[in-house]
């Protein structure tokens, strides 16, 4: 054997590892590789055991648990497969075998926690054939496919599990928070009843005094209909901010959506509508405004926008211009653009006090959402030719919301090792 243990106690283990050279400097790297695993496989092996028994019985509750021995079992580690004998107990009714080792060594599935941790994080990125070729290429490992599904979607069970019972510190940011600017926004996705539904993105960011962004926490939910769950997490994490910047400004910031407004406005102190929205909703007012020419239709567009941005009252004044238009000559595209517009300023103009927000230094733009969505949603779901369950999709944007806020991915696995949450079988 190129590694071998030299000496082992209760507190480490000295292993040899013998590494031949080979031709090229890359197949000795892949030497390299090789031999680390195994020297990995049994370091490993000898850290399991300590988490094991000395098979005496076991009371849990009033129920007494005694050993059938040591039995043989491979558990998945980063490095490889590692086989060990450990105690198993059954009550003397029968019935569930108990594993101690599986419950304090934090197995998830058959895998250690540190590989369920890796290849958790790595489905959060990348379908499951990918992490494996992934963890083939990259980490000498071998592993199948339903291995890798099986796994990343118990540790997401977890994470959904434990949503509303474990809590996340929020990290400090390193200049006082004046604002909490708060977004949600849906983005479409395929599921495999052919369909496209809405899925939920959330964002809770947190805004200086000069209007700069520290931190964003990011919430997901997979489609459902009346998206209860979705805005009962986000009000939660809400909650969870008033606690930590009970003195901070809150802003609802979203395009005009009408479920994302009866959402946020009993929750803000302030609400403004998505400044490039608003934008987008002048563009189609430009050409009927000027129908023949783009230079015109540009020069408008732009001498709007800045106003609507820097003038207080510009939307009122924008208002009065739109509905001042004569749109009978207009083609029936021209018309519906214009009447749109002055239906969204209608509805809106209140939440487009621009000026005031800028003046504030409070975002105006729900960019962060947006992108939100294409982070946690898009990227991952929105691959070619895939489709989604429901509870497949949940689990996916468990994990990427905790890999994409900042400081939750390590809060999750400390949790997981100070609570334990083993689904060993």
């Amino acid at each position: 054997m190129s590694a071998v243990i030299v000496e082992s106690d209760a507190s480490s283990v000295t292993i040899q590892i013998t590494i031949p050279f080979e031709g090229s400097m890359l197949a000795s790297e892949e030497s390299i590789q090789t031999q680390l695993n195994a020297a990995g496989v049994l370091a490993s092996g000898k850290a399991l055991e300590q988490f094991d028994t000395d098979g005496s019985p076991l009371a849990v509750g009033r129920v007494v648990y005694t050993s059938k021995g040591r039995q043989p079992k491979s558990y998945q580690s980063p490095y490889g497969k590692v086989s060990i004998d450990r105690h198993v107990y059954q009550s003397s009714e029968g019935g569930a075998t108990f594993c101690p080792l599986e419950v304090d060594g934090r197995i998830i599935v058959t895998s250690t926690p540190r590989f369920a941790k890796q290849i958790s994080h790595k489905y959060a990125e990348m379908s499951g054939p990918r992490v494996v070729n992934d963890l083939g290429e990259n980490h000498g490992r071998q592993v199948p496919r339903s291995f890798v599904q099986t796994l990343a979607e118990t540790v997401g069970s977890i994470a959904l599990a434990q949503e509303e019972t474990w809590h996340y510190q929020t990290p400090k940011p390193s200049e006082p928070i004046a604002t909490v600017s708060i977004g949600s926004d849906g983005t479409c996705m395929l599921m495999c009843e052919d369909h496209y539904r809405e899925a939920m993105v959330g964002t809770i960011s947190l805004v200086d005094a000069q209007g700069e962004r520290q931190h964003t926490t990011y919430i997901g939910a997979n489609p459902e209909y009346g998206r209860e769950r979705f805005f009962k997490r986000m009000t939660g994490e809400i909650e969870h901010s008033r606690k930590l910047f009970p003195d901070a400004h809150y802003q609802g910031l979203a395009d005009g959506a009408p479920e994302n407004w009866a959402f946020l406005e009993p929750l803000t102190d302030t609400q403004v509508l998505d400044f490039y929205h608003a934008c987008q909703y002048l563009k189609g007012v430009a050409k009927s405004r000027y129908p023949r020419s783009h230079r015109q239709r540009e020069a408008w567009l732009a001498e709007q926008c800045q106003a609507l941005k820097h003038d207080t009252g510009a939307a009122d004044k924008i208002l009065a211009e739109m509905q001042s238009i004569d749109d009978s000559k207009l083609g029936k595209s021209n018309r519906e653009a214009l009447q749109a517009a002055i239906t969204y300023f209608r509805n809106h103009r209140h939440q487009m006090n621009y000026a005031e927000a800028i003046a504030q230094h409070l975002p105006i733009g729900s960019g962060v959402t947006e992108a939100g969505c294409k982070i946690i949603v898009k990227a991952r779901l929105g691959g070619a030719g895939m489709k989604w369950k429901d509870a497949g999709a949940a689990i996916v944007l468990s994990l990427r919301t905790l890999s994409y806020t900042a400081g939750r991915w390590p809060q999750f696995w400390a949790k997981i090792n100070q609570y334990g949450f083993s689904l060993a079988s």
